[in-house]
C-alpha cells in the first residue's frame, strides 16, 4: 500500500493591497475504495474564514472567505493519502458492452445523459473529421479507447499553458497541441460524440517530475464501461490510469473544476504574479 504525500502552494502577489472575493478550493483527493487520507493540513493567509461542502459531484468543496486585504494570497495544502493498488487491466466489460457500438442499459441510461452531451457543440464536425480517420465500428471497446487515447498522446505535442479554462477541441485538432486539460477535454468530447459517457478529472500525478516538485495539477478523462464503472485514461501519457493518478475533482464541464477559483477587488493596473508549486512524492 503505497503512501503518497502531496504537498500543493498556490500563491498570488500584487503591487498594493487588494480585497479578495471568496474562493473555491478543489485539492483535496476523492476517497474511497482505492484511496484513504492520513492526514490533511491547509494554510491559507490572509485571516480567512472556510466552510466544507460536497459539491453536485461529491467532490470536496472548500468555500473561503477572506476578513482583510492583502498584497498577497497564499494556500498551501499538505495532504498524506493511503492508496491501495489496483491493477489497471484487472476489469470486466458487460458482454453487451465489449464491442462498439452499444448502448447502455436503461437503468443506468438517464443519469449518464449529462455525461454524453457535447460542451462544445460548435466543435462536433471536426471532432467527427477525426473520428472519421479510425476504423472503429465494431471494435471491441477498450481497444478503441486506448486506441484514441494513445493517438492523442502520440500525434499531439504538449504544451503547458498558464492561462485560465482550455481550448476548444477544434483549436487542439488544427493546431495538434495543447496541455493536458486540452488534450482530456478532446477525449472527451470526442468520446461523447461517439455516445459514450465521459467526464473530466482534475488531480495529480506521481512521476519522477513530480518527485522534485516545480510541477503543477493534472487532468484527464474518464469513460463509463457497464460493468467496471468510470474506468481512467490518461491522453497525456496514453496509459490507463492507475494508483498514481490521484482525483480531487470530476465535472460534465471541463471547465468547471479548477483547482483554486475566485477573484480580487482593485485597480486595473494591479495585476497579480502567480507561482504554483506542486510535489506528490512517495513516503516509507
Amino acid at each position: 500500500m503505497p503512501r503518497i504525500r502531496i504537498q500543493h502552494l498556490t500563491e498570488y502577489t500584487f503591487s498594493a493591497p487588494v480585497t479578495f472575493n471568496p474562493h473555491r478550493l478543489l485539492i483535496r483527493p476523492r476517497e474511497g475504495h482505492d484511496v484513504r487520507i492520513e492526514s490533511s493540513k491547509l494554510v491559507i493567509s490572509p485571516a480567512y474564514q472556510i466552510k466544507w461542502q460536497r459539491d453536485v459531484f461529491d467532490n470536496s468543496l472548500a468555500v473561503v472567505s477572506f476578513k482583510e486585504p492583502s498584497n498577497k494570497l497564499s494556500i498551501t495544502s499538505e495532504v498524506v493519502i493511503q492508496h491501495y493498488e489496483q491493477a489497471p487491466f484487472d476489469f470486466m466489460v458487460e458482454d453487451y458492452a465489449v464491442n462498439y457500438p452499444f448502448n447502455y442499459a436503461d437503468s443506468e441510461r438517464t443519469d449518464l445523459l449529462a455525461y454524453q452531451q457535447l460542451v462544445f457543440l460548435n466543435d462536433q464536425s471536426a471532432i467527427n473529421q477525426w473520428l472519421n480517420h479510425f476504423n472503429y465500428l465494431g471494435m471491441n471497446t477498450f481497444s478503441m479507447l486506448m486506441m484514441l487515447n494513445q493517438n492523442i498522446s502520440n500525434q499531439f505535442r504538449y504544451q503547458m499553458r498558464e492561462e485560465p479554462g482550455v481550448q476548444s477541441p477544434a483549436y487542439t485538432l488544427a493546431h495538434r497541441s495543447g496541455s493536458c486539460r486540452d488534450y482530456a477535454t478532446l477525449l472527451i468530447e470526442a468520446c461523447r460524440c461517439l455516445g459514450l459517457a465521459s467526464r473530466f478529472v482534475s488531480g495529480y500525478l506521481h512521476a519522477p517530475a513530480t518527485e522534485q516538485g516545480h510541477a503543477s495539477t493534472h487532468a484527464w478523462v474518464e469513460v463509463y464501461l457497464p460493468g467496471t464503472g468510470w474506468k481512467g485514461f490518461d491522453p497525456t501519457s496514453g496509459e490507463v490510469t492507475s494508483s498514481k493518478h490521484i482525483a480531487t475533482a470530476v465535472a460534465r464541464n471541463p471547465e468547471a473544476v479548477p483547482p483554486v477559483a475566485g477573484s480580487f477587488l482593485g485597480v486595473a493596473s494591479n495585476k497579480p504574479s502567480m507561482l504554483v508549486d506542486v510535489k506528490v512524492s512517495l513516503l516509507a
